[in-house]
């Protein structure tokens, strides 16, 4: 019994040190925001651009307004050289799982601010707002 106490606190003084799996201050690379405050972001924000990572002929079907392309099958290390990091960057896809990958990639880059939307363009729709449609501007 007199053994285990010491035991005990040298258990307990190992399991205060140790450094927890959890994600840290230095590792957050960018922020998943739902729709409301991720749009709520974006139009608050002066240096703000809006990119859908999906592939053209998705975007071409549906996006949201003001959106630009860059699919994340493409060349992101090239789309971030030619990019400036003082850029507020907002990346969707149509679930989340692609613009994540790519915020990631934006944030090891250099970008400060990377947001991404939850959810995807799903949760965009779900929640009411609009997606446009159809044909693109300057484009024939």
């Amino acid at each position: 019994m007199k053994l285990s106490v010491p035991i005990l606190a040298i258990l307990a003084f190992a399991c205060m040190t140790l450094p927890l799996p959890a994600q840290t201050a230095d590792s957050v690379n960018y922020i998943n925001l739902d729709p409301y405050y991720f749009h709520l972001n974006y139009l608050k924000d002066d240096t703000a651009m809006l990119i859908d990572v999906r592939e053209y002929f998705e975007f071409k079907r549906s996006r949201i307004k003001d959106a630009i392309n860059i699919p994340s099958s493409g060349n992101l290390d090239f789309a971030a050289d030619t990019l400036s990091k003082d850029l507020a960057l907002f990346l969707y896809c149509t679930t989340d799982f692609r613009s994540i990958r790519v915020a990631g990639k934006f944030a090891k880059k250099g970008f400060r601010k990377v947001y991404n939307l939850t959810g995807g363009m799903k949760a965009w729709k779900d929640d009411g707002y609009p997606l446009e449609r159809g044909k693109l501007r300057g484009r024939r």
